[in-house]
């Protein structure tokens, strides 16, 4: 299996599609979380002429300072990054069977199972290196936010930090396996991105947005699904209220052990059909 994970690295390394997937998913994360609340912060400021700016205005400058790196960092995850992250799934999962490289691939010796293990071992790597470039790229813009605005800097805790980087993880992983068995399932990439994406930024939202506020059991069925624990578990670890999909309905504790159940679930799935069924 270790030939098998770092095949499945290289190719991710070498891959365009993955670079430009993390690239984006740091754009957004940095447009949406520091660049516009920031421009907002300064117009309102601004318009004012006062230098503390109306009250509304300091509680946006409070929330891009370093103190809340940890909730700015995982905020986006349990909607548009977690859909990014679920295209790199479907991509490290089903690209075989779009190349028709599956025979090449199995012909050389490992099993199936060694195969799927390396892919999820790349997988994990993956979403990790891209959470990781957004902590990091969020610490960059809140210090420089900081220093502009003459505030203080106090950073999240090694215990806090951990935490939010493991949480984090978690929910990437979960939407990745999500992708990867997508992949499998539909042999292919194309449609499994598709549907994906319906699910992640339209189904989900609609349910929660449209569907829940008039049907209580759809109110009560909500708590289940991976999107609203993803973001019931960073709305927990800080992140604003105000981020797509954003909302504690359940607790931290529980929301963490449904998206574990949630990435077990998927990748025991994947690799009982990549088992099981022809690859072709």
């Amino acid at each position: 299996m270790w030939g098998s994970f770092r095949a499945e690295m290289i190719k991710a390394a070498k891959r365009p599609a993955i670079w430009l997937l993390a690239a984006l998913g740091w754009t957004l994360s940095l447009i949406f979380t520091y660049l516009v609340p920031y421009l907002g912060y300064t117009g309102e400021t601004g318009d004012t002429g006062d230098t503390g700016g109306p009250p509304t205005s300091g509680r946006l400058l409070v929330d891009m300072l370093p103190e809340k790196l940890v909730g700015n960092s995982i905020g986006g995850l349990p909607v548009f990054i977690g859909a990014i992250m679920l295209i790199i799934g479907v991509l490290v999962m089903g690209a075989e069977y779009g190349w028709g490289t599956w025979k090449t691939v199995l012909v050389q010796g490992p099993s199936r199972l060694a195969v799927f293990g390396g892919k999820l071992g790349a997988l994990a790597v993956t979403t990790l290196g891209v959470l990781l470039g957004t902590f990091a790229l969020g610490a960059a813009a809140s210090a420089l936010i900081a220093a502009a605005e003459s505030q203080p800097m106090h950073w999240p805790g090694p215990a806090d930090l951990g935490v939010g980087i493991g949480a984090g993880w978690l929910i990437a992983m979960m939407w990745a396996a999500f992708g990867g068995l997508l992949g499998v399932l539909l042999r292919g990439v194309a449609l499994p991105i598709g549907l994906g994406l319906v699910w992640a930024l339209a189904v989900q939202n609609l349910l929660t947005n449209v569907a829940a506020p008039l049907l209580d059991w759809v109110a009560q069925m909500q708590k289940g699904p991976p999107g609203p624990n993803a973001g019931s578990l960073v709305a927990t670890l800080g992140a604003s209220a105000d981020a797509p999909g954003v909302a504690e309905l359940v607790g931290g504790g529980q929301a963490t052990l449904v998206l574990l159940g949630y990435l077990v679930a998927f990748a025991v799935a994947s690799g009982v059909l990549l088992r099981r069924r022809d690859v072709l």
